[in-house]
């Protein structure tokens, strides 16, 4: 099968590196979305599907838009199927018409839960014990098409987004392969997804991980965890942006919502039903440290607010 696989981030690195070593699969080229600046200092970088799709000698399209930008290339590559993964563009009718085998997705989530652009942030935010890999047709929809397979896998109880996208990246390298081998046998089968059980993510904003104390210790937890490593959750102390990249429940402290109730050897601050322990923070113009360290410096007071 001629495959041109469409994926920018980290995330689509190591099932991409699946079907290029899919016996069956010839890859004809990637596509992925512009060199973006990162950092502070904002250096124009590659993104990692392209380092890796160089590395192994495989051509590169990118594309702002590649609905308007792609078509032609597309059709002159001649793919039998296009794959993609975290590819963050949605594709025209007229690019899905295009491979003879048509589009198939790797997405984060069992859907239709969690369709969209943050399935795992939003999977850790709302407390699920469970996710996994959906392999899926794509169609004009936001992760609307036929089902092909699931992988499932267990979420930790203090595991991050980050953490967790870095074992559901290695899961997606084994659904693509077992969909390879159902596609390449003839042996696919597509099931349509209920839409009574859809649920849709959005793109995540720095402001969308701003922290209500105010909700229960749990929910806190679970916040922190959801947008660490990025954005990382926050609060506002003394009117400064206050990071938090890593919390527990706080059993037996009660105290009022936002309040810093204790700065003795550990940071606990109140919730709606009782505390939690701050781990891992950071003040505005400092470095992310222990909440131990942090408050050897007497940055912080008992009755100060986190907002």
């Amino acid at each position: 099968m001629r495959i041109v696989y469409l994926g920018t981030p980290e995330f689509a690195v190591k099932p991409f590196a699946a079907v290029v070593g899919y016996e069956r699969a010839e890859v004809v080229a990637a596509v992925c979305n512009p060199d973006r600046p990162v950092g502070r200092k904002q250096i124009l970088t590659a993104p990692p599907v392209k380092v890796f799709a160089e590395s192994e000698g495989i051509p590169v399209f990118q594309y702002g838009k590649i609905r308007k930008e792609g078509v032609a290339d597309m059709l002159a590559l001649k793919p039998d199927l296009m794959i993609t993964c975290a590819f963050g563009q949605i594709l025209s009718q007229e690019i899905l018409d295009i491979p003879r085998l048509g589009v198939i997705n790797i997405h984060a989530s069992l859907l239709p839960a969690y369709r969209g652009a943050s399935p795992i942030n939003y999977a850790i935010k709302n407390g699920e014990k469970e996710t996994g890999i959906t392999v899926m047709k794509t169609d004009i929809g936001i992760d609307t098409g036929d089902i092909l397979l699931y992988k499932k896998i267990k979420i930790g109880d203090t595991e991050t987004a980050g953490e967790l996208s870095e074992r559901l990246s290695e899961t997606g390298a084994v659904a693509i392969k077992e969909a390879l081998d159902l596609i390449a046998g003839g042996n696919a089968k597509f099931v349509k997804q209920d839409e009574s059980r859809a649920t849709l993510t959005k793109i995540i904003k720095k402001e969308d991980a701003h922290i209500d104390f105010g909700d229960l210790s749990e929910n806190v937890v679970n916040f922190v965890r959801a947008f660490n490593p990025a954005p990382v959750a926050f609060a506002y102390l003394r009117g400064e942006p206050f990071k938090i990249y890593k919390a527990e429940k706080a059993e037996g402290a009660v105290g009022a919502a936002g309040v810093v109730l204790k700065t003795d050897g550990e940071l606990l601050v109140g919730t709606k039903d009782g505390a939690v322990r701050l781990l891992s923070v950071q003040k505005a113009g400092g470095k992310r440290m222990d909440a131990a360290d942090f408050l050897r410096g007497g940055n912080i007071a008992v009755g100060d607010g986190l907002e």
